[in-house]
């Protein structure tokens, strides 16, 4: 079904809530709540947005009392201080995190279903969830760690990674993970920053058919962090194998039944530390609070994705994600969780809905590159799998395809609501997306989520419509950083998000507000490494491949296409005398994969004269990437502001040729 547009195209409306899913909805009852509640008069979803983020107070105070957040002292007031950066929040409150999670565990229904790519199943009940928590926190006591310590874990997405994290937030404890896929290089950039007094980590997982093992990676992190006083060993594959000297076991750690004890922290105490993708240099440590991401994730899970004690959410995730750290979030609404710990695509493209249909999952999340990929492998999940239980699906990590649109309707369900979310690490949220009293249209996220004011500007700060901008935040989220880790004065968190637009956040993203009120995301304005959802930095290949022998300097580049690919080719320039052989791509290809991370081997390894550089010394890596998704050169780069302008004409070379024989310039022509 199509409908007109001023401008002659069409939109494609793919699916209309019904009436009866509309009133039962989460967010339908929220809105009849602040209408009888709060004294204030709303009706329908864009009305109640527009209270949501011009009655700040209001709003924020409404998701605390909504939701009955446990707290052992109240605050003193809503927003005491609206200023971005240095919102505070909740002044005065003291709560934790994980007791308002775990308070809706509940004694037989489960809790967490863990699912190995082998299809081995384990489930923790809401009582057995709590019991594992009490344990591990009390042992953590036991072991020195206080409030503020930093606990880090090396952990794939495991029901023990969720009775970690919670444990470590019962004790007030800081939470920092990295999957186990990371080498050991990459962990440590990420760990060596916040000293951790605590050091979990799992023998082994499963990927692809294989089991890795890790309990020598281990014993190396072990020994170079000098801050770890204590090593735990997760035993997930249980092949054998030594552990570190002196490590503990998870198993032992979790055996006892203490009573529950939970930490009351302020409401801007951190909860854990997320990681840039390490652009211009080592990750940066983004620090995150109890009550902030309460708020934002109570709001997400219930009003937005329409969540409740009776659904079952699988997200397919990494532990180094933040759509990790929501998903264990979903607890705090009563919900049973899916973990998954194995390949996506194994022995199917489809593998991720057969588990939705063998788990009676109601809510599945995962990337748009996953989509995609069934898409292309001409899978029909509907017809292969019983999907009855599924209501909803949120895809995320980069935009979405609007053919991919039309083949989840087409070959998954038609009854389903299919949000496309853009949020970020930054926020561990999601600004705009998934709403459950909106209908679908293809290629366009719904709305701008409850709170979130947000917006499309001009590089003059001029508000845009039908045109591409930079995505900004103009108003404050309790989700937003406290804090950069060993950023004392705030400078590289000012830096990071306030230095384009003076107290605006600007978040990095392509974006166009359309005139219906929906969105667009064009994918990254800087140069973040984005592949299938995971964010990496240039700078952590950087840091692999510039070492390797013959390798002058490289260039890694990240591009989304307009067909819903992604194109990731390393340029590298070689010392004199040297050449690209087999073996050297080859020893490109290995040290990524295993100091890096496998999903970002790149897809083509490429020769260069030289990298072209700007005058104050940096890579060109934005107008690259804009030049290969079709921006004409006098839009992409600007030759006044490069060292060495000799060195584009390559690259303008390659752009041309692999156009002409790839076909691209149909997709250029559409941009």
């Amino acid at each position: 079904m199509s409908e007109a547009t001023g401008a002659g195209t069409a939109r494609e409306l793919l699916w209309t809530p019904s009436e009866q899913r509309t009133r039962g909805s989460r967010m339908a009852d929220f809105l009849a709540w602040v209408n009888r509640d709060r004294d204030v008069p709303l009706v329908g979803y864009d009305e109640l947005w527009s209270w949501s983020v011009e009655d700040l107070d209001g709003f924020w105070g409404a998701i605390w009392s909504y939701f009955d957040v446990v707290a052992s002292a109240q605050p003193s007031a809503v927003l005491a201080e609206r200023a971005m950066p240095g919102a505070v929040w909740f002044p005065g409150a003291r709560l934790n995190w994980a007791e308002n999670v775990l308070g809706h565990a509940r004694g037989d229904h489960t809790a967490i279903v863990g699912v190995s790519e082998g299809g081995e199943r384990e489930t923790l009940t809401g009582r057995d969830l709590v019991r594992q928590v009490a344990s591990l926190a009390e042992e953590l006591r036991r072991m020195g760690v206080r409030p503020g310590d930093r606990v880090a874990a090396y952990l794939p997405n495991i029901p023990q990674a969720v009775v970690a994290l919670l444990a470590t937030a019962a004790v007030g404890g800081i939470w920092s993970c990295c999957a186990p896929d990371f080498g050991t290089d990459g962990v440590l950039d990420r760990f060596r920053q916040i000293e951790p007094t605590v050091l979990l980590g799992v023998d082994g997982y499963r990927f692809g058919g294989r089991e890795v093992g890790r309990l020598d990676t281990l014993a190396e992190l072990s020994a170079a962090l000098p801050s770890v006083r204590h090593t735990v060993v997760v035993e997930h594959l249980r092949a054998g194998g030594a552990p570190p000297e002196g490590a503990l076991s998870f198993d032992a750690l979790v055996a006892g039944d203490p009573a529950p004890a939970y930490e009351q922290v302020p409401f801007d105490h951190p909860l854990w530390i997320l990681y840039s993708s390490g652009t211009t240099g080592v990750p940066k440590g983004i620090v995150h609070s109890h009550g902030g991401i309460l708020l934002e994730h109570l709001k997400s899970h219930a009003l937005h994705f329409d969540t409740g004690p009776e659904d079952r959410v699988f997200v397919y995730a990494s532990t180094a994600w933040m759509v990790w750290n929501v998903l264990v979030t979903a607890l705090g609404v009563g919900a049973t969780i899916v973990t998954y710990d194995g390949n996506p695509v194994r022995p199917e493209a489809d593998q991720l809905f057969a588990i939705c249909a063998a788990e009676r999952v109601t809510r599945f999340g995962t990337g748009a590159a996953y989509l995609t990929g069934c898409q292309r492998a001409a899978r029909r999940p509907g017809e292969q799998h019983n999907l009855s239980a599924l209501r909803a699906i949120c895809s995320t990590g980069s935009p979405l395809p609007t053919s991919t649109w039309h083949w989840v309707y087409d070959k998954v369900k038609r009854d389903l609501l299919l949000g496309s979310d853009c949020g970020g690490t930054d926020v561990c949220a999601a600004f705009i997306g998934t709403n459950p009293l909106l209908p679908v249209y293809a290629g366009e996220m719904q709305a701008p989520y409850l709170g979130v004011r947000v917006d499309s500007w001009s590089p003059e700060g001029t508000p845009l419509v039908d045109e591409v901008g930079e995505m900004v935040i103009t108003e404050p989220m309790p989700s937003m950083p406290v804090a950069f880790w060993n950023d004392p004065d705030g400078a590289r968190y000012r830096e990071a998000y306030f230095d384009t637009y003076p107290g605006i956040w600007r978040h990095g993203d392509w974006m166009t507000i359309t005139r219906y009120g929906t969105y667009v995301v064009h994918g990254r304005s800087d140069s973040t490494i984005n592949r299938g959802g995971v964010r990496m930095g240039s700078a952590d290949i950087y840091a692999v491949v510039d070492r390797i022998p013959g390798v002058a300097a490289s260039l890694v580049i990240g591009a989304e296409l307009a067909d819903g690919g992604y194109f990731m080719p390393l340029f590298v320039a070689l010392a004199a005398g040297t050449e690209l052989t087999e073996d050297r791509v080859d020893q490109i290809r290995q040290d990524i994969r295993g100091r890096v991370s496998p999903r970002h081997v790149p897809d083509e390894v490429v020769a260069v004269p030289a990298i072209p550089m700007t005058i104050t010394g940096k890579k060109l890596e934005v107008p690259i990437k804009r030049l290969l998704q079709g921006v004409p050169e006098d839009k992409a780069v600007n030759r006044a502001t490069l060292a060495n302008p000799e060195a584009l004409d390559w690259f303008l070379a390659y752009v041309r040729d692999r156009r002409a024989t790839q076909g691209l310039e149909a997709e250029a022509a559409r941009r």
